[in-house]
């Protein structure tokens, strides 16, 4: 009955709340104002109180930049998750960009789209986001490339990392930062997930993403931890594949503390 409740109120709530922000962020990307990245930011923090997920942050972002945030990826949850802590720009695999209403989202927040599939594209790729980058935007890389089963961390794709070495070679920066952040969904409803419940909140690619939006939306009062790394200096003579490991190791590290702590 209370689930019930809650798709009743929270449903209704949300589509007014993107139907009356959406003309708005439209309007504030076209004249490139700042007004552009508070209102995601404010979206994806309603949004998490209204489905009941609250977001613990470890540490700091770092104050250098360019900064690329490379993270592990769990959920379609990680994105307002991390849309929540700051004003952040993504970066998804182009199937996102063909989705009913996700897809729109995305595009009004500035995500830029890449296809993991055509190497081809990777250089056109690495560039945009060396582009935005350079405009000062944090850009947010999911670097195993799908999401996994909360269990573990999957290895590091290195291949976008060389957006870091094109802003480079675009400007008169020597470097950029990269700062692995660990997500870990850690409690629900006050009780540790632990590994063995991770498939509460983990979103395989075989199940609609209606159907997991709905399981979260009736379990609701999640906790996720974000634990923000140590940055890494990345410059025009760094080792990308080197970098993408060693990002890979410490987020794997950060995920098992928290999985620990909360047990």
């Amino acid at each position: 009955m209370i689930a019930m409740l809650r798709l009743i109120i929270v449903i209704p709530i949300l589509l007014m709340l993107t139907v009356a922000l959406a003309p708005v962020q439209l309007i504030s990307r076209a004249l490139n104002i700042r007004l552009a990245k508070k209102i995601p930011y404010w979206f994806h923090r309603i949004l998490l109180c209204l489905i009941g997920v609250r977001v613990i942050v470890h540490g700091s972002f770092s104050s250098a930049h360019p900064l690329l945030l490379i993270c592990n990826h769990i959920s379609w949850l990680d994105i307002p998750v991390m849309g929540s802590i700051d004003e952040l720009s993504f970066i998804a695999k182009t199937e996102v960009g063909n989705w009913p209403v996700i897809s729109q989202l995305a595009k009004m927040q500035g995500t830029v789209f890449v296809n993991r599939q055509r190497g081809i594209d990777t250089a056109n790729q690495a560039d945009s986001i060396a582009s935005r980058l350079l405009a000062g935007d944090v850009m947010v890389l999911f670097a195993e490339g799908t999401t996994g089963d909360g269990n573990r961390i999957l290895p590091f794709k290195s291949s976008l990392l060389g957006a870091a070495q094109y802003a480079i070679r675009q400007s008169h920066i020597d470097k950029v930062a990269v700062q692995p952040v660990a997500i870990s969904y850690s409690r629900l409803h006050g009780l540790p997930l632990g590994r063995r419940y991770q498939s509460e909140t983990s979103w395989p690619g075989d199940v609609p993403l209606a159907k997991h939006a709905f399981n979260i939306l009736i379990k609701s009062a999640f906790d996720v931890d974000v634990v923000l790394g140590d940055p890494m200096d990345f410059t025009a003579s760094s080792n990308r594949k080197l970098v993408s490991r060693n990002a890979s190791d410490q987020v794997a590290t950060m995920y098992s503390n928290a999985m620990r702590s909360n047990l």
